[in-house]
């Protein structure tokens, strides 16, 4: 499953809400305590009378008393705002059952049942979007983790694996498409109804059952895999969508033969289908053979979607399909081994993008997202390991530290091993496990057998959550340079000590008058503290260091100007270039804001960067798309990250002055850049996406250097776009500045495309997100928008979501913005709590702010916390953010 990247994803029961008892400390659920379900069920069968208002469900279940379970004399079949209709037992009324809260509990005597449970839901209630649902007079489901018991009572959890047959009848006139997971085995019609069936021959758990019943349109294609099996593509959408459904097909294409040809994984049913659907809690859903979308991931052309929304696409759909292995075929034993699939699909659409695009660039983009959201949260009181120890709230875990840190720590496992050594770990997990519901200790021992590697100490990232922090010093002496090595790993949440972890960093020596370097080497550090030394060097060299970014870690160390001069001009490994000019501009910006700096070291420092930043822009064997990330300040929240108590608007302002310093300092040539990225014309092409991305940032220069000459400039670029890319850019600088131009152009944005619900959505978030003094008034106005609702999750991600991420605006002063976001989650959470507790984690980072914003932010939170009948999702993670 995709979390919505935002980068950021996923009880409650609005119906219910009047006869709801508040939720205070919710059971804790703990690792330690798993044991295997007493019953198997290695059949269902599931007949669904399909209503938007009543859909009727009979299930069958083929109950079987499991040899390696604890024995016991009855059945917890798990249900969530479900009424039971009738049950039977081997064909008979059923009355030795009982309800326990929602839970059904049936006695059984004997080793072999049958139990069919009837249940009746209505879908166009349920608000929560998870279970069985309505949209837009569709009828779609999502059970991960934890919906299909909105659907039947049944044993909820990963490591009941069954097979599944589905038949679903209902008016063909409402709903002439009917999909199930697996292959359609019959259809049929009765007067006005019709019915089809599905069977999935592979064993799965309930979190991948998916139904979709509606009125949709097909983009068909076909896949002859390696075996040379064809399968039949189906990418379903609304009627008038389906010229946007290209490119989803194609990397629907690329993705299944890309995984055979790195992992060797061939598809193994006769279908697959792809339903994208508008009101959807996450990014996207691996369920199997029947994978459904959120319509920002599979809807794009140049006139509507930006470069970001194709390269989104792209990985989203291959990061689903790569579930039919990492996830599917191989599953999760239980919910605390999430990363064993997350993790491990995330590091698979990861290396998938890079081979179909810039390495590089997505190397880049992977460690921003990291930074930006994984690292606060690992120095935040919502740290946890990537295999978490306990939880309240499964969906809480849905977490940049299980998806992003834990595809770090597999991609860790790939640096030490050797791509052809990995090859052998996977492939040897995915023989060893096949069919299985499996933990992550059993993908680590198969990478650790199959490759060969000693992992008995690399297994503490699993277990310790933190960003190690590795401190960095080089001496020289006569013709050696010593290389000194400390880590330490911070204190978190239930985990005040920690012990050293392996660290492989990869490094290069530079030789400064040359230029050159004698080779990368990779170090594994795994103590306190170490010390390597390397002999051959007259001059002392410049350290390249954690090159690739390979660990997951923060490196201190304190280096010349000159040195961060010299790797971000003359660097070969192309991260290490970008970090060099991170460390330039950050370094210069926290001592700013810290006010450590006098006015000749200000100015000997923007100097230095602007000499940076110059060669970046002269450079001419860069590639547009390289040169933009070379030309990205550092982001404000990476900044707070750097500091131990953070002052938001005196960042804000140091970072806008630096912008505006840059962009006047080197005016011609940022206009010498633009001009000839101008001439490029439009294609999907890299030389074609980087001119379109490096316009974009001279634009946010120029706005931050002569706002008049931007205004002119961005409204030019605006009437001139033949694509969404550079009309949304040029859009984005308007947002943020006090000119006509931006009246103007805002209301031809809504005008031209009022009715396409995916560019409205990002009509609002471009004016939360702006740097618009006025942003807080502007978020008030918009949420009164005829266009806004709180029951869609993609409009209230965009409004609210990047209002969240705007440190200028949700950081005033005043703490209007911390009270705006309470609001917005007290309302929501009954509606859809899933999304309202993912904008708790912003008002948590209140330990980390300046005394007068902290104490706002923890009022905030605590007017949250007091707040009758909270969902269970919301309640934890204030509740943890209070501390």
């Amino acid at each position: 499953m995709d979390i919505a990247r935002n980068p950021a994803t996923p009880d409650g029961n609005p119906e219910m809400a009047d006869a709801a008892v508040e939720p205070k400390a919710p059971p804790e659920i703990r690792r330690e305590d798993y044991t295997p379900f007493p019953w198997l069920l290695p059949a269902i069968r599931i007949d669904f009378e399909l209503g938007l208002e009543k859909t009727r469900v009979v299930a069958t279940l083929d109950v079987r008393r499991n040899p390696a379970g604890e024995p016991s004399p009855a059945i917890r079949l798990n249900g969530d705002g479900i009424e039971l209709v009738s049950l039977k037992c081997d064909g008979t009324d059923c009355a030795d059952r009982m309800m326990d809260g929602d839970d059904l509990v049936v006695t059984l005597e004997g080793d072999k049942h049958t139990l069919e449970i009837v249940t009746e839901i209505d879908p166009s209630a349920n608000s929560q979007l998870m279970g069985l649902y309505a949209s837009n007079g569709m009828l779609c489901t999502q059970c991960e983790a934890e919906g299909f018991r909105r659907i039947t009572f049944f044993p909820d959890r990963p490591d009941v694996l069954s097979t599944y047959t589905v038949r679903m009848s209902g008016p063909k006139a409402q709903f002439p498409v009917l999909l199930c997971n697996g292959n359609r085995t019959d259809t049929g019609e009765d007067g006005d109804s019709h019915w089809a069936e599905w069977h999935d021959p592979w064993p799965k758990p309930s979190y991948l059952f998916a139904l979709v019943a509606g009125d949709l349109v097909a983009r068909s294609d076909s896949f002859t895999t390696m075996s040379g099996r064809k399968v039949e593509l189906n990418v379903w959408v609304r009627d008038g969508d389906l010229e946007r459904t290209e490119h989803a097909m194609e990397s629907l294409k690329r993705s299944m033969k890309w995984d055979e040809e790195v992992f060797g994984r061939e598809y193994d049913l006769d279908l697959f289908n792809i339903v994208a659907v508008s009101d959807f809690n996450m990014g996207a859903m691996e369920n199997k053979g029947l994978n459904i979308f959120n319509t920002k991931y599979i809807l794009a052309d140049p006139e509507t979607a930006t470069d970001g929304d194709y390269d989104g696409i792209e990985g989203v759909i291959g990061h689903e399909y790569f579930h039919n292995w990492s996830g599917n075929r191989i599953t999760c034993r239980d919910w605390f081994q999430l990363s064993l699939k997350e993790g491990f699909t995330v590091l698979r659409d990861q290396l998938f993008s890079a081979d179909m695009g810039s390495a590089p660039v997505k190397r880049i983009e992977d460690v921003r997202v990291l930074r930006g959201v994984q690292f606060p949260e690992d120095s935040g009181p919502l740290a946890h390991p990537i295999r978490p120890d306990s939880y309240r709230e499964i969906s809480n875990f849905y977490t940049a530290t299980v998806y992003n840190k834990g595809a770090e720590v597999i991609r860790m496992m790939r640096t030490m091993a050797g791509e052809e050594a990995f090859r052998k770990g996977t492939d040897l997990y995915f023989e060893r496990h096949d069919g299985e519901a499996a933990t992550c200790e059993d993908f680590v021992k198969s990478i650790e057998e199959g490759a060969g590697l000693d992992l008995t100490r690399f297994r503490r990232w699993y277990s310790q959550a933190g960003t190690p922090k590795v401190g960095v010093a080089l001496d020289h002496n006569g013709d050696v340079a010593r290389l000194r090595l400390t880590q330490t790993v911070p204190p978190t949440p239930g985990q005040p000590d920690k012990q050293p972890m392996p660290i492989p960093l990869k490094l290069a020596l530079f030789d400064r008058a040359s230029g050159a370097h004698r080779g990368e080497e990779l170090v594994v550090f795994d103590k306190d503290s170490a010390e390597f030394t390397f002999g051959g060097f007259a001059e002392k060299p410049v350290l390249s260091i954690n090159r690739t970014f390979s660990a997951p870690v923060s490196i201190e160390r304190d280096v010349a100007r000159d040195d961060l001069v010299f790797l971000a001009a003359r660097d070969d490994d192309p991260f290490a270039r970008y970090e060099a000019m991170q460390d330039l501009m950050t370094g210069y910006l926290v001592a700013a804001v810290s006010g450590d700096l006098g006015d000749n070291e200000r100015e000997a420092a923007r100097a230095d960067i602007a000499q940076a930043m110059q060669s970046v822009i002269e450079d001419g064997a860069l590639d547009d798309l390289m040169r933009g990330e070379l030309m990205s300040m550092p982001s404000q929240a990476y900044l707070a990250e750097q500091m131990l108590v953070a002052d938001p608007g005196r960042i804000h302002a140091e970072r806008e002055a630096l912008k505006g310093d840059l962009g006047a300092r080197l005016a011609p040539q940022f206009h010498a850049l633009y001009d000839r990225a101008e001439k490029i014309a439009f294609s999907l092409d890299a030389e074609a996406k980087g001119a379109r991305k490096v316009k974009t940032l001279v634009l946010a220069y120029a706005a931050a250097s002569d706002p008049q000459k931007a205004a002119e400039l961005a409204a030019h670029q605006y009437d001139r776009a033949d694509n969404m890319t550079d009309r949304q850019g040029a859009l984005m600088v308007l947002a943020g500045l006090d000119s006509p131009e931006r009246t103007h152009k805002l209301l031809d944005f809504y005008n031209r495309y009022q009715g396409n619900a995916l560019v409205i959505d990002k009509w609002f978030s471009l004016q939360a997100a702006s740097l618009h003094p006025q942003v807080v008034d502007h978020v008030k106005a918009l949420r009164e928008h005829p266009d806004f609702t709180l029951r869609n999750p993609n409009r209230v991600r965009a409004l609210y979501m990047a209002f969240a991420a705007n440190p200028a605006a949700f950081h005033a002063a005043d703490g209007e913005g911390y009270r705006m976001v309470a609001d917005l989650i007290l309302e929501l959470d009954p509606i859809n709590a899933q999304t309202a507790a993912r904008f708790v984690p912003p008002l948590g980072r209140w330990r980390r702010i300046e005394a007068g914003r902290s104490a706002l932010m923890h009022q905030a939170l605590e007017r949250i916390a007091a707040a009758p009948k909270l969902s269970r999702d919301t309640f934890e993670q204030v509740t943890r953010s209070l501390g």
